[in-house]
């Protein structure tokens, strides 16, 4: 069967569904979709006539053993842990892996986007901004995504994230319980585990009568200095700092160190992602350490659940962190009193 006399191409099939043209090359290719969908798509192939290139499809078949990676900040070293998780998985499945680095941007997301789909993947691991999270369900994506470090607000797509609100608590915990008092905080604008641990950090800075200090910056080690060092110049500055990544940890030590400060004593530090160095500076930081491995490899696995059962229910995974202690965070030492000079002194 022919439409208008020509022969009928994908596009008439999409235009008879009332479908892209990508979910009919989804639906061609055996990918995820509902099976609803599945029947609107194979009753219109009939319909009109529509005869698929068996090459183009062995080709889409070869291109399919591929997995999407885009993260925020491949210099961030949790990205960069998750990374290798995530291609350890894939190595073990005999797929590939195309990492793309967005910097926090959405245009270079929207690329990267692309790519993707012309890329013809099996699937995307995905570490997305606010704003590209945002409008996210409304794009036409013709494979899975698994959010990492990111949460949607409507659930629709799988997750695995850490409990970032109760992760920051535990460090608000551990410098009260050290004697601090003015705890202030530095958070990421860019995405929403900036805001959780915001949320988490302000929740028990209230429980224990204190005042919460925070701003939000760009995810970037100069933004946390530049910050640190003007909010050190302020009359009540304060005792302590929590930041929420690894790159604001580098930060605020560049701070103290322009700023002659030691660390505890002239300044308690604690934060994210127990990389090596954190060790090695000073007395060493207190930071929350993050399941890395465990974060990839769910998301591998949650991806692998999603290809095989396309119509189940969301599902969000939510790990624990483990608050490492250091010496940066050591308990702050009551001022001493110049002793009262007696006659006999």
């Amino acid at each position: 069967m022919s439409v208008s006399g020509k022969t009928a191409g994908i596009k008439d099939v999409a235009l008879a569904a009332g479908v892209s043209v990508a979910t009919v090359s989804r639906v061609l290719g055996n990918g995820p979709v509902s099976e609803a969908l599945r029947k609107r798509v194979e009753d219109a192939v009939r319909a009109t006539g529509y005869r698929p290139n068996l090459s183009a499809r062995r080709l889409r078949s070869q291109h399919s053993q591929t997995i999407g990676l885009v993260v925020s900040d491949i210099r961030n070293p949790f990205f960069t842990a998750v990374s290798r998780a995530v291609e350890d998985a894939a190595y073990r499945a005999g797929m590939r892996v195309i990492l793309c680095n967005s910097d926090e941007n959405p245009e270079r997301e929207e690329l990267y986007l692309r790519l993707m789909q012309e890329e013809r993947i099996t699937g995307l691991i995905f570490a997305p901004t606010r704003s590209t999270l945002d409008r996210l369900d409304g794009l036409d994506l013709d494979f899975p995504v698994v959010l990492i470090d990111r949460n949607a607000p409507t659930g629709r797509h799988d997750a695995v994230v850490l409990d970032n609100p109760r992760a920051a608590a535990m460090l608000v915990e551990h410098l009260h319980a050290q004697g601090y008092r003015r705890i202030a905080g530095l958070f990421g604008n860019t995405s929403t585990t900036g805001q959780e641990r915001h949320d988490g950090y302000r929740a028990a800075m209230a429980a224990r009568g204190l005042t919460p200090a925070a701003r939000f910056l760009a995810p970037y080690a100069d933004a946390a200095e530049e910050a640190v060092v003007e909010w050190m110049a302020e009359p009540d500055r304060p005792e302590a700092f929590i930041v929420s990544n690894s790159l604001f940890l580098m930060g605020v030590v560049k701070a103290a160190r322009r700023l002659g400060l030691s660390i505890p004593d002239g300044l308690a530090v604690a934060g994210f992602d127990n990389e090596p160095w954190t060790e090695l500076v000073g007395p060493g930081l207190t930071v929350i350490e993050q399941p890395v491995q465990d974060i990839g490899r769910s998301a591998m696995a949650l991806l692998f659940e999603r290809l095989k059962a396309p119509d189940r229910p969301s599902r969000r995974l939510v790990l624990g962190g483990t608050c490492i202690v250091r010496g940066s965070t050591a308990a702050r030492m009551a001022p001493v009193l110049n002793p009262r000079l007696t006659d006999a002194d």
